[in-house]
């Protein structure tokens, strides 16, 4: 088994060349062509160091894209905490696995890889959904590496133009100055309010369990690319926004149906329609007013086929292993 740290999968990913990568696994998931288990996610620490609460969750997300020579199952884990100490939100591992006879053959560290593709459905979605066919004006309410991710993919995707962003935490806010910690010109704003305003594109990228934006404060014809919220307890949009949007895309509709954004807005499950169905030239943008959401709770499907392209980068055409 060939083990990549963060560095190797750096050097093997671009988000250029993954944006259309994501783009089919989306496709196959749409078409029933994919296995996808159902991922078991559960609390972790509570009892360590004498803790009464879970200092985190855990998660475990295999898949297989039919066609592929290989599939993989990530092992991920969120711990809300580690913002503080400076440490990744979203931690894990991805596991691949020959397609043909079981044999082990990579250990991705997964971080770059989550991140990657996840910002790749902000990317995606901005390129298909928000106005227009220029550079966009982007606001990212957030401030962590998702975030800076979001950004990557959508100016991958689209261009964009300077972003504003807002994190209720001014320390973290202040990380996004750096126009070098994103790869594009950001500037930091007072509030969600300032930042959502004008811009064409909202992304929403926290671990929040209340609203983080006025759904009354978006611009006309706004897409809000929601990315935080993946279980019952998170909630990053309100009722107003729902009630402003025309159409509602969802990566994993049933899953999506079950977190706080959805249950606690009142929104009907039957609204949600799949991303996939973007991508496909099914449905899209019908108004230039329209106010549009897609929301993400991420699919392993999006990570195996990630780790499948990176495993073909890293080998010849005998299978065999570049060297790091």
């Amino acid at each position: 088994m060939h083990v990549f740290d963060d560095d190797a999968v750096a050097s093997l990913l671009s988000l250029d060349d993954l944006l259309g990568v994501v783009e089919t696994a989306f496709l196959k998931q749409g078409r029933g062509e994919v296995e996808r288990p159902e991922r078991p996610h559960f609390p972790v620490g509570e009892g360590l160091d004498g803790r009464a609460e879970p200092a985190g969750t855990g998660l475990a997300m295999p898949a297989y894209v039919h066609g592929d020579p290989t599939y993989a199952t990530k092992l991920a884990s969120v711990f809300p905490g580690n913002a503080d100490a400076d440490r990744p939100t979203v931690q894990a591992q991805v596991v691949l696995t020959d397609a043909a006879n079981g044999a082990p053959l990579a250990l991705f560290a997964g971080e770059r890889i989550t991140n990657a593709r996840t910002g790749c459905i902000g990317g995606l979605a901005a390129r298909d959904l928000a106005r227009g066919s220029g550079p966009v004006d982007l606001a990212v309410i957030g401030a962590g590496r998702q975030a800076r991710w979001q950004t990557r993919a959508i100016a991958a995707a689209r261009g964009s133009n300077a972003p504003g962003s807002s994190r209720r935490r001014p320390p973290r806010a202040r990380a996004v100055r750096r126009p070098s910690a994103i790869g594009v010109d950001a500037a930091a704003v007072a509030s969600p309010a300032a930042a959502v305003r004008d811009a064409d594109v909202v992304v929403t990228a926290t671990t929040s369990e209340t609203p983080v934006l006025s759904g009354e404060d978006l611009a006309a014809g706004a897409l809000v690319v929601a990315v935080g919220a993946y279980e019952a307890g998170m909630c990053e949009l309100d009722r107003a926004t729902f009630e402003r949007a025309a159409r509602v895309f969802a990566d994993v509709p049933e899953e999506v149906a079950g977190i706080g954004d959805v249950r606690d807005n009142g929104v009907d499950p039957a609204r949600l329609a799949p991303l996939s169905d973007v991508f496909a030239g099914a449905a899209g943008r019908e108004a230039d007013d329209d106010v549009i959401v897609v929301e993400s709770v991420g699919s392993a499907v999006l990570d195996t086929a990630t780790a499948t392209h990176l495993w073909a980068a890293a080998t010849d055409a005998d299978g065999v292993a570049v060297e790091f």
